[in-house]
């Protein structure tokens, strides 16, 4: 039997805390075979970033490994001294982590920093470093490395980052490539891609891969194992094809069942309840079961071991239930939004335009007449005559790359950005006049709520501002807002680095609900979210929609979000809308040839690897300046030919309120 390249044995890692220690790894165990790749998923909080950082030696200095061993081929990691572990980082072990823009020095041209291990580890010159450099960035995919290489980092895509950043981790060929999160920031595209990449790479040079994910659709695509990890535990190990399609352990059966899917729409997720445990306290017996559907009292009492791959007493009789959702997702009957009525969002042929470069960028000089030096400042069309409406109640969701101008429009809807041209009315008026009807709930929590306040001074702020409540009242109305979204008054004091993930995002949404809108602009708001919070954070904006008839747009980029929460769907592509209507039939040929492809592209449980997918070139923002002819001619897989490339395409029907921008006839899409 060969070693493995990797094998982790009762690994526990503690942190200090207030009251003692965080135990955050608790014997965790588990092997990566050579050639093979080991998922290791979980919800924020379950270790895994942690077991990759013990692994790599790059743990805080205040952690502490209690236990356990990390053998690499067959040698102790842990006992090596520290010089010879600084040898194999970056060298035989390297790492992709989850933010390019965090991982790439913003000063030093890319090339460099992919060259940096190829001096260090390898010894080479600088000339051979840079031709290896070139080499490297044609590998990943990168179609024009002399000049990606002398360019900075601000001046690539998040796609090319991420190559550049996997670039650097194979410099040295490794033997070992450790991914945390490599794609989450990523639109789904661009995340395909890059699992192609990470794929063609294993297969070309037998990489072994440690990938850590909560996205469970990834795992399915690339991996060949699967470790399971609640609270610093393994719960549940297995080949990634028997476990996600017959789980054994209540949790991952509750990670699964949070999936929102294109192909089985509901009108509400089944999420985890409750919170993670307190590492520094755990509470007795299985750390799963207070929030276990399937607990007994034996669970609360006795601890459970690793037996046959699962940490489960009732692994076998549990082996074909189903996770049940919680008493408060179950289904109401769903609103229908009355389309008939006047529309409560009206928005004709909006246009935004922005300036790029500084004072200097445009000046040229022009000798054919007058003064000679001339200014011309280059422009990006961001949204390009874009017309929609939203009824009351409605959820229209809005799709498409990074690039394509979502939030730009989004922003425009609610008056933070001003258009460059069009019109917007919200119920009756423009964005100004209309501040209190029309809000918006931001997609990083951590950047729009203020550190410095509490939840009560957050929430309370725009009910102050406009005058709706002030003194006792303020702090009952806070109370009753942040009741709306499922928290209590004890969260009234508290700061934002005191919640969760989700608990921010509720408190985002408190206070865009805080003005009683009756239109919000949800822009990537789960797109960060481990899938049980997002499930979450769904379930309550359908309530809300139910309950007050609030309408959304909502922004995302993932088809399968869309699916669940929208009514109807707008595919943006480079700032114009190329194809709208009922979700249902968006979802179902015929199709635009984008969505076509933004539908191929997403990680699917249900599909497995064999299935055929549509592989765009490059990103949505790599094509330059819009010419004549279709805006998506240049990655196009169905393109005809010179009518794609000189003639604007006609907005064609394609059923009831089904509008498609292509040139292919609508019975050849179906086709």
């Amino acid at each position: 039997m060969s070693v493995p390249v990797l094998a982790v044995s009762g690994l526990s890692v503690a942190y200090p805390a207030a009251l003692g220690w965080l135990h955050a790894l608790e014997d965790v165990s588990f092997e990566v075979g050579a050639g093979r790749a080991l998922g290791i998923v979980g919800e924020s909080g379950s270790g895994k970033s942690t077991t990759a950082l013990a692994v790599l030696g790059l743990l805080a200095p205040e952690a502490r490994i209690e236990r356990g061993e990390a053998l690499f081929q067959g040698a102790s990691l842990f006992s090596l001294p520290d010089a010879e572990r600084r040898a194999l980082r970056g060298n035989r072990i390297s790492i992709v982590f989850q933010d390019p823009f965090g991982s790439l020095n913003p000063a030093i041209p890319v090339g460099r920093q992919i060259a940096e291990p190829l001096v260090l580890h390898k010894g080479l010159p600088e000339v051979e470093a840079a031709e290896e450099v070139r080499r490297l960035l044609a590998e990943v995919g990168i179609a024009n490395p002399q000049e990606i290489a002398l360019a900075y980092p601000h001046q690539l895509s998040g796609g090319m980052k991420q190559r550049a950043l996997i670039a650097t981790a194979l410099a040295c060929k490794p033997d070992l490539l450790v991914l945390d999160e490599p794609t989450t920031a990523l639109d789904v595209t661009i995340e395909a891609q890059i699992l192609d990449l990470l794929e063609q790479l294993r297969r070309d040079r037998g990489l072994s891969m440690l990938y850590i994910t909560h996205n469970l659709g990834v795992v399915s695509r690339i991996c060949d194992d699967v470790c399971v990890l609640y609270a610093g535990r393994v719960v549940e190990t297995g080949s990634a094809e028997s476990l996600l399609r017959r789980p054994r352990h209540p949790y991952t059966k509750g990670l699964l069942a949070s999936l929102p899917r294109v192909r089985e729409r509901k009108h509400r997720l089944a999420p985890i309840p409750g919170r993670f445990p307190d590492l520094s306290a755990p509470p007795p017996g299985c750390i799963f079961h207070p929030r276990c559907h399937f607990a007994i009292e034996r669970c609360a009492s006795e601890t459970q071991v690793l037996a046959a791959g699962v940490r489960c007493w009732r692994a076998e009789e549990l082996a074909d239930a189903a996770w049940q959702a919680p008493a408060e997702t179950v289904p109401d009957a769903r609103n229908t939004p009355d389309t008939s009525a006047r529309a409560l969002v009206e928005v004709s042929r909006l246009s935004k335009t922005f300036q790029l470069g500084g004072l200097f960028d445009g000046m040229r000089l022009d000798f054919s007449g007058g003064f000679p030096l001339k200014f011309e400042a280059p422009r990006v069309q961001a949204v390009d005559g874009v017309s929609l409406s939203v009824a009351p109640g409605e959820v229209l969701g809005l799709v498409g790359e990074s690039g394509c101008g979502k939030s730009t429009l989004g922003r425009m809807l609610i008056g933070l950005i001003e258009p460059s041209g069009g019109s917007i009315g919200i119920d009756g008026g423009t964005p100004r006049q209309s501040a209190r009807s029309a809000q918006i709930i931001f997609q990083n929590p951590d950047s729009s709520l203020n550190p410095r306040k509490t939840v009560e001074a957050i929430v309370g702020r725009p009910l102050a501002l406009h005058g709706l409540a002030s003194g006792d009242k303020l702090r009952e109305r806070v109370v009753e807002l942040l009741e709306t979204v499922r928290l209590s008054s004890a969260y009234l004091q508290r700061y934002p680095h005191q919640l969760s993930g989700g608990e921010k995002q509720r408190v985002g949404i408190a206070r865009a609900l805080a003005t009683s809108p009756k239109f919000i602009v949800c822009d990537e708001v789960v797109s960060a979210l481990d899938v049980s919070v997002q499930a979450y954070v769904l379930n309550v904006l359908a309530d809300l929609r139910d309950r007050l008839s609030v309408a959304y747009l909502f922004i995302s980029h993932d088809l399968s979000v869309i699916a669940h929460i929208a009514d109807r769907v707008a595919v943006m592509y480079r700032g114009a809308i190329v194809e709208e209507g009922p979700v249902d039939a968006v979802l179902r040929p015929p199709w635009h040839p984008y969505t076509e492809a933004l539908l191929s592209a997403i990680p699917d449980l249900e599909r497995g690897a064999g299935v055929q997918r549509i592989r765009l070139r490059g990103d949505a923002v790599e094509q330059g300046a819009q010419g004549r002819g279709c805006r998506f001619q240049h990655r196009c897989p169905r393109k005809l030919g010179a009518i794609c490339e000189t003639e604007t395409p006609p907005v064609v029907r394609a059923g009831p309120g089904h509008t498609i921008a292509c040139h292919i006839p609508i019975e050849a899409k179906a086709a």
